[in-house]
């Protein structure tokens, strides 16, 4: 077995005169972000449940686990498509830029659409059509950063992308409820405000137009979209598998309007201010730890332990809430949880684009990482209505808890920064 050096840094140096001064990047990149989140997490924790309570009435729980994980699924399968469609572009408005503002812009059209639906079938079509185009502008932010941040300062940027995962749930949902709860004014808002934020990020950023050589379209390429090979790149694999285990924790989010619902039997025209009420919880930990540990990694030299810790408390924070009996035990629940969270995001982009495998297909294979987002949202909400028969809320959270704790072990085997070619426990970067 022979090991090779670690490939160069992405996006370690960009060209003189083209990346974007990073005083214009860091604004631009966390308005396309914050318009994403506005966008896809809105729905994901208020709207959807509330279009399907008015619906489905009490099957309002199955109908949620469907349309939200035939929607997870969609985003699983498109995000690839969308990156490497992202790195194959030679557009002269720029290669993430030009998917950037496309995705929104067909983003909001979906939304507002979903705004006047009348059947579950109609809301499931819609919103997973909104999971594969808002993925082609989720595909660009990544993979934009990679292109343009140097790996010293990733820590800091990727602790501000986090804060920004927490925020957007929180201005969306406050704007959501200025209007009428279950009314078309909800999404359409949403929809203005995600579109206005990414305008404006693609006015601020400076996306040359790429120049290299692009591989032959064939069926090889296009399979190879989907796919990367864990045995030559087994660090990237680790990550891929730390991500999803740690990600799965944060797909109880979702559940959040139906808990509080069906648990305290709280009323639909009040439930929205209490989600309000929490995710601001959920704000405060997520946006503080975030920013805190991504400066201290950026620091320190070091993403482990901030990852390791993260895992243990997000399923600390998910045990408080399947034994919480009140809603302040809930509020308490989910702050631990947005700690737990916020950390993980604090580092985890970082550490992706640090193992890369590729710099040139960088969209492609951050997309693949970012399957490890989708997948969760897709597989818990189909196993979530078994594990609900079974034990209630508490099985359903305390699966989850455990997918943390794997998740905190298996980051043991990404090296850390600095000791990508060291021998050891860890997995080599590049292996021969």
């Amino acid at each position: 077995m022979t090991m090779t050096p670690a490939p160069p840094a992405v996006g370690s140096k960009a060209p003189d005169g083209q990346a974007t001064p990073l005083r214009r990047f860091v604004p631009a990149l966390l308005a396309t972000q914050l318009g994403f989140c506005i966008a896809v997490f809105t729905p994901l924790q208020l709207l959807l449940a509330l279009r399907l309570d008015e619906m489905a009435g009490d099957g309002a729980n199955k109908a949620f686990g469907l349309v939200t994980g035939i929607g997870a699924l969609c985003a699983l399968l498109s995000n690839p498509i969308a990156g490497r469609a992202s790195d194959r572009t030679r557009a002269r408005f720029g290669r993430r830029r030009t998917w950037m503002l496309t995705g929104s812009l067909a983003l909001a059209l979906v939304l507002t659409a979903l705004s006047a639906t009348t059947a579950v079938w109609q809301v499931a079509l819609l919103w997973s059509l909104a999971q594969v185009v808002g993925n082609f502008q989720f595909a660009a932010n990544n993979a934009i950063l990679a292109d343009q941040i140097p790996p010293a300062r990733r820590g800091g940027v990727s602790g501000l992308v986090g804060a920004v995962a927490a925020i957007g749930p929180l201005a969306g949902i406050g704007l959501a409820n200025t209007f009428p709860a279950g009314g078309s004014l909800q999404w359409l808002s949403v929809a203005i405000a995600s579109v206005g934020l990414t305008v404006l990020a693609v006015l601020l950023l400076r996306d040359p137009r790429s120049t290299a050589p692009k591989p032959p379209l064939n069926l090889r390429t296009l399979l190879g979209t989907f796919w990367f090979n864990p045995w030559r790149h087994p660090a990237f694999g680790w990550a891929w598998l730390v991500r999803f285990l740690i990600m799965a924790t944060h797909a109880a989010v979702g559940y959040t309007t139906l808990f509080l619902m069906q648990r305290f039997d709280i009323s639909k025209g009040d439930v929205g201010s209490v989600v309000l009420g929490i995710s601001a919880v959920t704000l405060v930990s997520v946006a503080a730890v975030s920013v805190i540990a991504g400066y201290l990694s950026d620091r320190l030299r070091r993403q482990l332990p901030f990852v390791v810790f993260a895992g243990l408390t997000a399923a600390l924070g998910l045990v408080l809430m399947a034994a919480a009996d009140s809603i302040a035990a809930v509020y308490v629940a989910s702050a631990v949880l947005g700690v737990g969270t916020g950390t993980f995001l604090a580092v985890d982009l970082a550490l992706c684009v640090r193992v890369l495998p590729s710099a040139e297909d960088a969209g492609k294979d951050l997309a693949i990482i970012n399957i490890a987002n989708s997948l969760p949202q897709s597989l818990v909400p189909f196993a979530a209505p078994a594990l609900l028969a079974i034990g209630g809320y508490p099985a359903l959270f305390l699966t989850l808890a455990a997918l943390g704790l794997l998740g905190a072990a298996a980051i043991l085997r990404v090296p850390e920064i600095g000791r990508e070619a060291a021998p050891g426990r860890a997995a080599p970067i590049t292996r021969t």
